[in-house]
C-alpha cells in the first residue's frame, strides 16, 4: 500500500508558486523533471558514442606513411634506409584500428613475423601528430 506524503509546508508566499519550500530546495515535480532531462541527454550520446567507437576500429595507420615508404622500420620503431642490416622492409599497407588494437593486446599484425610485428608496434608507438596515422593511434589510446 502507497502512503500519501504530504505536500511540502510553504511559509513564504512568494515561494508557493515558483515550486520552492522555504529553504529553497526543489520540489519534487522539479527533481522529476530534471532527471527526464539527464536520461533523455543519455539516450541521445549512447549512439554518438557508439559511431565514434566503430570509427576509431575502422581508420587506418599506415607503416610507414606515404611520405617515407621506401625506408626499412628498426626493430625499436624508427624508420632507417632500406637495406638496414636488422631491419624490416615495410610492406607498404595499412592497418585498420581493430586490427592495431588487438596486436597491442598481445595479438599480430597480418602478414607479419612476431620481430617484423614488434618493430611494426614500435613504430606506431613512436608516431607523432602531423604523422599519417597518429589521429588514429590516439583514439585508441582513449579510455571508453
Amino acid at each position: 500500500m502507497s502512503e500519501q506524503l504530504p505536500e511540502p509546508h510553504v511559509s513564504d508566499p512568494a515561494a508557493a508558486g515558483a515550486g520552492e519550500d522555504y529553504g529553497g530546495a526543489p520540489s519534487r515535480r522539479q527533481l522529476l523533471m530534471g532527471g527526464a532531462v539527464a536520461a533523455s541527454a543519455i539516450v541521445s550520446i549512447r549512439p554518438a558514442l557508439a559511431n565514434t567507437a566503430a570509427s576509431v576500429l575502422n581508420c587506418t595507420i599506415p607503416v610507414p606513411d606515404q611520405g617515407r615508404a621506401g625506408n626499412y622500420v628498426a626493430p625499436n620503431g624508427q624508420l632507417v634506409p632500406a637495406g638496414t642490416a636488422g631491419a624490416f622492409p615495410a610492406q607498404g599497407r595499412s592497418y585498420t584500428g581493430e586490427q592495431v588494437k588487438q596486436a597491442l593486446r598481445g595479438g599480430r599484425l597480418p602478414g607479419t613475423s612476431y620481430e617484423q610485428n614488434q618493430a611494426y608496434l614500435n613504430y606506431i608507438r613512436r608516431l607523432q601528430s602531423g604523422t599519417s596515422g597518429f589521429t588514429c593511434y590516439a583514439s585508441l589510446q582513449m579510455p571508453r
